[in-house]
C-alpha cells in the first residue's frame, strides 16, 4: 500500500493519529503538552504540517502550538534515528573528556552533533547532563548507560550497538 502524503507532507496514517489524539485530549483543560508529547511519541516528531493539523483539529491558535513546541527542548522537528545516543556534556563529563567522546562518535557516523546517520539508525544528541557524574565521561543509547569510557570505547560501543538488537538479538 502506497503511503502518499497529504497536505505539508504528512501522511493519511499520521494525520489519522493526531485526529485520534486531539480527540483523546479535547475535553481536558490545559492539555497542550501532553497532547504535543503524545503525538510526537506516536510519530516521532512534530513536523510543521502535524502542529498545523493539530491547531486545526483542537482549535488552540497555530501560533500557541508553535511556541510551546519550539519552547521545550522535548520536542523535535525533524526525525530522529531508531537510537538515541546522548552524550552528556556535564561538568564532570567535560572534565572527564566529553568532548573527545562526542567527537569521536560523530567522526565514526559521519554526522555532526545532533545529527541522524544516514540510514537512520543513530542519532547524536548532546545533552546537559545524564545525573551519572560518577562514572564521567557518560553516554545513553536509548536506555542503556555506557560510562567511564575513552574516545574508542565509545566508538567500539556505537559501532557495534545496533547490530544485535536490530536482528532481535541481546544487547550488545
Amino acid at each position: 500500500m502506497a503511503n502518499t502524503a497529504g497536505p505539508g507532507g504528512a501522511t493519511p496514517e499520521q494525520l489519522s493519529i493526531v485526529d485520534r489524539i486531539v480527540a483523546e485530549f479535547s475535553t481536558s483543560r490545559g492539555a497542550l503538552i501532553p497532547m504535543l508529547q503524545q503525538v510526537q511519541a506516536e510519530i516521532g516528531y512534530l513536523p510543521y504540517a502535524i502542529m498545523e493539523r493539530i491547531a486545526e483539529r483542537s482549535g488552540v491558535p497555530p501560533a500557541r502550538i508553535f511556541g510551546v513546541a519550539s519552547f521545550y527542548s522535548q520536542f523535535r522537528f525533524e526525525p530522529v534515528g531508531l537510537h538515541i545516543i546522548r552524550v552528556c556534556e556535564g561538568t564532570a563529563c567535560h572534565v572527564q573528556g566529553a568532548v573527545d567522546i562526542v567527537e569521536a562518535i560523530c567522526d565514526e557516523f559521519g554526522v555532526a552533533e545532533g545529527g541522524t546517520t544516514e540510514d537512520g539508525k543513530f542519532t547524536v544528541e548532546p545533552v546537559a547532563c545524564l545525573g551519572c557524574c560518577s562514572l564521567a565521561p557518560v553516554i545513553m543509547i536509548d536506555e542503556d548507560t555506557f560510562g567511564r569510557l575513552t574516545p574508542e570505547q565509545a566508538r567500539d560501543i556505537v559501532r557495534n550497538y545496533g547490530t544485535a538488537r536490530d536482528e532481535g538479538g541481546a544487547k550488545a
